[in-house]
């Protein structure tokens, strides 16, 4: 039923059923813990389905047939669908229950991968891809709301935050890894099936352990608002996307993206003013949050690039197999691991989000600049791995502490839509962040070719120079992802001053 506001109510006839399952959270701890472990899992084959893809890639277009136009859509089109569907599965969550939002996106993520892997053409593949993103964009939200309703003592908050923030910054390169040892040893279709048992784990060990805690928003959803955001968000992160392969100056491209920002200043606009909004602006009108938000979409700028330039410097350059290539980030999932839970975990209840923030990004700094000495010549040991390790301590607490700190004392019927804007500010910045550095690279190399090509080098000259050319384009993209962290630390340093108010909820 529609409103005068242009807000649709959500009603059911099980309203009552699905009130009584917002029970007060479990006294027994160890519970608590084990739904910790499950939403942690659940995270995870999200995170691991948008890179494992990526290594297995190669081998799907193989056997599937796919064009080298077309196989771009085996990672955009999880990409839009999750990005721009986000925002909609985070106020699902707060309208009808996480609980119930986390088992639905749970079975659906688990059923489209299913679809996926057995795909026998690059159409299937492609929808089967997208299902995934819809229902990864319903889990995500509602997975990280149930966290943030389970965990409200300040310690346990701050330790369980940890362990999710380092499932998250890890995950990347736990697909890079997992990704490279099935395509390897087995076939490019485990790299999908692999989430299908996961997420069979997850679904009934959910149903058991999992409670829905506090209350629900308005039973109204905005029609108008989903499908501005959702169109807004769709049109930016495939017109950046396309930007990557089309070029910045592309007729096509510049369209695409002034369509996205229109509908976005439109969508606001329509926020500030519909009753029932799908995002109330108080949420990113908060200081403190809107500098969390601002740290978790800048910050996965300097990962996306870390995974996307090193995967080719070491594969590419240093000749590594995919295997020894996804094995070689396993320094920096620990480093992130140990300084998510160890260090940041331990400091966010007695410190300013700041004093962590802001160290852990300019930790980052200094292991962006160490890659941008890299050369042809360099080692793993001495050229690559220092830097993965500083890169993943800083990250590993920065991210925990963005995502705790745009959570904490978000109102109970807010916290599925306050999660999602965790969720969507790392797409987006990640979208945005890829398809700007790669094209940074890829003309930054063009120019070192055209000045140190000539027309009587030799074959193995011009094998030295086009690798020289890759580093030397990776390296300068890295300069701008310097420039990029420098800023977010400023914004970190200026927004980020009080302690996290774990113990206090707004009001809606």
């Amino acid at each position: 039923m529609t409103d005068a506001s242009g807000a649709t109510r959500v009603e059911s006839g099980g309203a009552q059923a699905a009130d009584l399952e917002a029970q007060p959270a479990p006294k027994s701890g160890g519970r608590r813990w084990w739904g910790l472990v499950v939403i942690g899992l659940a995270q995870l084959i999200i995170l691991l389905d948008g890179t494992v893809v990526n290594i297995a890639l190669p081998s799907a277009q193989a056997e599937l047939g796919m064009s080298d136009a077309s196989r771009q859509w085996a990672i955009t089109s999880y990409a839009l669908a999750f990005g721009g569907l986000l925002l909609l599965g985070g106020r699902l969550s707060d309208l009808v229950g996480r609980k119930r939002m986390f088992l639905l996106g749970t079975a659906g993520f688990g059923i489209a991968s299913a679809v996926a892997g057995a795909a026998s053409g690059p159409g299937v593949l492609f929808a089967g891809r997208a299902l995934q993103g819809v229902f990864a964009a319903l889990l995500a939200p509602s997975a990280l709301a149930l966290l943030n309703v389970t965990f409200t003592d300040p310690r346990e908050r701050s330790k369980a935050f940890g362990i999710f923030g380092a499932v998250a910054g890890a995950g990347a390169a736990v697909g890079l890894i997992v990704g490279g040892l099935l395509t390897e040893y087995m076939n490019w279709r485990w790299c999908l099936y692999l989430s299908v048992p996961v997420a069979v784990i997850v679904l009934v060990a959910g149903a058991a352990l999992l409670r829905d805690v506090g209350s629900r928003a308005s039973r109204r959803l905005d029609i108008l608002g989903v499908l501005l955001v959702t169109g807004g968000l769709v049109a930016l992160v495939y017109g950046f996307g396309e930007a990557g392969t089309r070029g910045w100056s592309d007729t096509v491209v510049l369209a695409i993206l002034a369509v996205g920002v229109v509908l976005l200043v439109l969508f606001v606009v329509w926020q500030s003013r519909c009753a029932h909004p799908l995002l109330p602006l108080r949420i990113v009108r908060h200081r403190q949050r809107a500098g969390a938000y601002l740290t978790g979409g800048l910050g996965p700028i300097a990962m996306f690039a870390l995974f996307l330039f090193m995967t080719y410097y070491l594969q590419v350059v240093l000749e590594f197999s995919a295997v020894e290539a996804g094995l070689a980030f396993l320094p920096l999932t620990v480093s992130m691991l140990v300084s998510s839970t160890q260090i940041a975990a331990r400091l966010l209840p007695h410190v300013a989000p700041r004093t962590i923030v802001v160290p852990g990004v300019l930790l980052t700094v200094c292991g962006m600049l160490l890659l941008t000495r890299m050369s042809v010549d360099s080692s793993y040991v001495t050229g690559v791995l220092p830097a993965m390790i500083l890169a993943g301590v800083g990250m590993g607490g920065t991210m925990m502490t963005a995502m705790a700190t745009a959570t904490a004392g978000v109102a109970p019927e807010d916290t599925g839509v306050a999660s999602a804007m965790v969720n969507t500010t790392q797409q987006m910045g990640g979208a945005i962040g890829t398809a700007v550095l790669n094209t940074v690279a890829a003309t930054a190399t063009s120019g070192y070719l055209h000045d140190h090509l000539t027309g009587s080098a030799t074959s193995a000259q011009r094998a030295r120079v086009a690798a020289e050319g890759t580093v030397h384009g990776f390296s300068v993209a890295l300069w701008w992802v310097v420039g990029l962290l420098l800023l977010t630390a400023v914004l970190a340093a200026a927004l980020l001053k009080r302690n996290t108010p774990c113990g206090q909820q707004e009001s809606a």
